[in-house]
C-alpha cells in the first residue's frame, strides 16, 4: 500500500505553567491537541508552525527549538510525521485569518502539572512536555503512537 507522508509542524506554547492546546469534540468526546499542522510547499517548519498556530488560534508565536519528534504510521489516510516545537508566545494576531479544524471548540490552557493526565494526543508527548518544561532529560524522538496503543499516563 502506498501512502503519503505528511510532515505536520506543532506548536508548544506556555505561559504561567500553562500549556495551549486546541480542544476538539467527536464522538470519542473531549481531548486535545497541539495547535499546528501541514507544512506547505516551499514553506520552511518554523515558517509552517508560526501561520498554523495564528491560523488555528489567532495567537503570534516565534518558533524557537525543535523538541520532539512523534509519528503516526498506521490510522490515518497518510503517515504522519509531527515535528514539535517550543514556540514563544508574542501576542493576539492583528487580524487573523482563522481556519478552525475539523471539530475544533476552541483553545484551552492546560495545568502543566497534571498534563500527564490529561487527554492531549499523541499521548506519549504529555510527559515529555513536563520533562521539558521542568528542565529534565526528555528524548527527542517519541516513535510511533497508533490508535488503540495504550495511553501514557505515566
Amino acid at each position: 500500500m502506498s501512502r503519503n507522508i505528511r510532515n505536520s509542524a506543532k506548536a508548544v506554547i506556555i505561559r504561567d505553567g500553562k500549556l495551549l492546546v486546541v480542544k476538539i469534540n467527536d464522538d470519542g468526546g473531549e481531548w486535545y491537541i497541539l495547535p499546528g499542522g501541514g507544512q506547505e510547499s516551499e514553506e520552511s517548519l518554523p515558517q509552517a508552525v508560526e501561520r498554523e498556530v495564528r491560523e488555528e488560534t489567532g495567537i503570534d508565536v516565534k518558533c524557537k527549538d525543535l523538541l520532539f519528534v512523534i509519528e503516526g504510521v498506521h490510522g490515518e489516510s497518510f503517515h504522519r510525521v509531527d515535528l514539535v516545537f517550543a514556540c514563544e508566545y508574542i501576542g493576539e494576531a492583528e487580524n487573523p485569518a482563522l481556519h478552525c479544524d475539523i471539530n475544533q471548540t476552541g483553545l484551552e490552557w492546560l495545568e502543566l502539572s497534571s498534563l500527564n493526565t490529561s487527554r492531549l494526543y499523541p499521548s506519549k508527548m504529555r510527559r515529555a512536555i513536563m520533562n521539558y518544561y521542568e528542565g529534565r532529560q526528555y528524548q527527542k524522538y517519541l516513535g510511533n503512537e497508533e490508535i488503540g496503543d495504550a495511553e501514557c499516563l505515566e
